[in-house]
């Protein structure tokens, strides 16, 4: 089995980065980063009367420097309480929305080779009454966030062109379709 031989702290602050120095099975010996994150939620709030979602968008630096604009991306924020507060909190800080009853999709590892970051999705149905903020985030975290409620159908066409880039976000409109086929009119291809 693979074994951590030791690690060295390089920097410290919102996310860790440490190097490992790394055993394989096979003897070789070899040195790996290591990006210590906190775990984190995702949510896609959709309303199945409707057959609408609500999704965000706010400036990102990597995105920026890439020389692209915001994307939309689900409703997610890094976990300071139990997993599901957490999405109900979020939900209500950056969409403005109160969630119904919350079905985990699972649990997944952002980028296993190098990050720690583990990510509890949900699917979340919500209803029109059930926007009682405007969201935008947090006032204090500078977030800058625009909420956008879509269709579902304008959403997997966005996704079939290739157009949303969030893997949250992805993740979660698949597991939407798979569970409720019912809500989608578009054709899977």
């Amino acid at each position: 089995m693979t074994k951590i031989l030791s690690t060295q702290l390089i920097y410290e602050d919102w996310l860790n980065l440490h190097m490992a120095h790394v055993q394989a099975d096979s003897g070789d010996e070899f040195e790996r980063h290591i990006v210590e994150m906190r775990p984190a939620v995702a949510v896609l709030p959709y309303d199945p009367e409707r057959r609408v979602a609500l999704t965000v968008s706010m400036p990102r630096a990597p995105v920026t420097q890439a020389g692209l604009p915001d994307m939309m991306e689900a409703i997610a924020g890094l976990i300071d309480e139990e997993a599901e507060s957490c999405t109900r909190r979020e939900a209500l800080e950056e969409a403005g929305v109160r969630l119904g009853d919350l079905t985990h999709v699972g649990q997944i590892w952002s980028i296993p080779s190098v990050v720690t970051e583990k990510i509890d999705y949900y699917l979340a149905e919500y209803r029109e009454e059930d926007r009682i903020e405007e969201g935008g985030g947090h006032p204090d975290e500078q977030e800058n966030i625009t909420v956008y409620e879509l269709s579902l159908d304008a959403l997997w066409t966005m996704m079939a062109r290739k157009q949303l880039a969030d893997g949250k976000l992805a993740i979660l409109l698949m597991a939407l379709r798979l569970r409720r086929p019912d809500l989608f009119s578009v054709p899977v291809d």
